[in-house]
């Protein structure tokens, strides 16, 4: 696969709206919006023509207008982007990450025992595989 795109922060709200639902028109687009966004019919048309450049979007005509879709999973861009940051942020050195977040983080008992889960699966999974330690 190619490397990811480069999505900006108000390329991303265009783009969770498409993986939401799809395939939809740029009016549709503007419809989805959150009512506090005061972006015009033509700037989301830019963001749109960005992300089809960047290879994020596809579209297919219908009758008189352009139906968009994505050309890239949600769950491959925030891949992406998360170690993106961690590199950029943190060094590569998830552990790090992970002290400041809990440190700074209000988390509920379900979500500390549901990350407790994920850790415990996580250190299974490292044991049976000694390439990835």
């Amino acid at each position: 696969m190619e490397s990811m795109p480069k999505i900006s922060e108000s390329e991303w709200e265009i783009m969770k709206i498409v993986w939401k639902e799809n395939p939809l028109t740029a009016e549709q687009i503007v419809q989805h919006l959150p009512a506090d966004t005061e972006w015009s019919d033509q700037t989301v048309r830019t963001f749109i023509n960005r992300l089809m450049k960047k290879k994020a979007l596809g579209y297919e005509k219908s009758g008189r207008s352009y139906r968009y879709y994505p050309l890239i999973s949600e769950k491959e861009c925030v891949r992406a982007e998360s170690r993106s940051f961690l590199n950029r942020v943190f060094g590569g050195a998830a552990g790090l990450m992970m002290t400041n977040f809990l440190e700074e983080t209000q988390l509920s008992d379900q979500e500390i025992e549901q990350l407790r889960q994920l850790l415990t699966e996580k250190q299974g999974k490292d044991a049976n595989n000694p390439s990835r330690s």
